[in-house]
């Protein structure tokens, strides 16, 4: 318990702390900016401990920054109180869980190799938990729906000062953040410029994960929050152009569509979507989407008209080539059936000379 007392947890209401094997040296300096990283396992409080998220299944452990306002902040308490390679088991009271399945879905988007940064749909988790009713995840739902006390195994691993590592775009203060976007958004504009739209691509995407960062601390729909949002829809819109040229027009679709969904009447975001409904042969939803944009914009009217006139030949040239399939599988298939009436034919034949020596 020295532990608890060391760093103020005891008395902390709703924390219980039981060490389960004790770890080395003292208990390190968790100051503003010093990068954390342990293992971390969630269970909850039923006969089974039945488990929620176990980092070492995923293979990578939990890293965060102290100070940065991670949006489970008790999980900074609790680390403060352990020394490294130390193993505790805190039991948590629901005053502490209540956003852990928001974090969760988050840490599981990671693991399953998606964007950790929801900035594909605009709008804070609380927001975005009550518009599509849903966190994708069963288990996360009821949780939400019913918040519990939790068990959150830990592992401290290493605390590293700020000194002591390079400090990634999500190691950076809020602040720092919003002055290196436009940094990274004027970066992005001079690689696509050059034709290098991967990596133009890239700094759109590190430039959308610090905005989310911060805005994710604003309430939603509020004047500061609308202005990062803004900010957000005009980079995620230049990511897209970056899809098109690499041929990823599905996933163009789906950015454009959120955008839309949130703000309908931003005319790019019909133009980009129109275009890449065009690249795969959606014509109905091209010619609705580039319709929409002239509604929106008439000033775009010269490059609607040039996209319709593409999309109209493009039409023409897979009409024709589905005909030209359709002639080519016709011809097989005749070819084919008269390649069985000859056989049927000559079995004919060859049945009627053997009856007719029979007899």
């Amino acid at each position: 318990m020295s532990d608890l007392k060391e760093t103020m947890l005891i008395g902390s209401e709703g924390i219980k702390k039981t060490i389960l094997h004790g770890g080395t040296g003292d208990i390190p300096k968790f100051t503003t900016g010093a990068k954390v990283t342990f293992h971390f396992r969630t269970q909850l409080c039923d006969d089974e401990r039945t488990v929620i998220d176990d980092s070492r299944v995923v293979g990578t452990p939990m890293e965060i920054v102290i100070g940065n306002m991670f949006k489970l902040d008790i999980w900074e308490a609790l680390l403060s109180s352990m020394r490294v390679g130390e193993v505790a088991e805190f039991w948590c009271d629901t005053i502490h869980t209540g956003v852990y399945p928001l974090v969760s879905k988050s840490m599981r988007r990671i693991a399953e190799g998606k964007d950790p940064v929801e900035w594909q749909v605009h709008t804070c988790g609380m927001a975005n938990m009550f518009a599509y009713h849903s966190l994708g995840y069963e288990d996360l739902d009821e949780l939400m729906k019913e918040p519990k006390p939790l068990f959150f195994v830990l592992e401290l691993l290493m605390v590293q000062q700020p000194s002591e590592y390079n400090r990634e775009s999500w190691a950076l203060s809020d602040e720092e953040r919003l002055k290196v976007v436009p940094v990274l958004h004027g970066q992005g504009n001079k690689l696509f410029k050059q034709g290098r739209y991967q990596e133009a691509a890239q700094k759109y995407k590190e430039a959308l994960i610090c905005i989310k960062n911060v805005q994710t601390k604003e309430k939603a729909w509020d004047v500061p929050w609308l202005k990062l949002e803004k900010m957000a829809n005009t980079l995620t819109l230049n990511y897209c152009q970056c899809l098109l040229r690499m041929e990823e027009y599905y996933e163009v679709i789906e950015h454009t569509t959120d955008i839309i969904n949130q703000h309908p009447g931003v005319a790019k975001a019909y133009y980009l979507r129109g275009k890449a409904h065009k690249e795969v042969w959606n014509e109905a939803e091209a010619r609705q989407d580039f319709s929409r944009v002239l509604d929106l914009d008439p000033g775009m009217k010269k490059a609607v008209k040039k996209e319709l006139a593409v999309l109209s030949m493009r039409m023409e040239e897979k009409n024709q080539e589905d005909k030209n399939t359709y002639k080519g599988i016709t011809h097989i298939f005749i070819m084919g059936m008269a390649f069985v009436q000859i056989n049927c034919n000559e079995v004919s034949h060859s049945l009627y000379l053997m009856l007719k020596i029979t007899y």
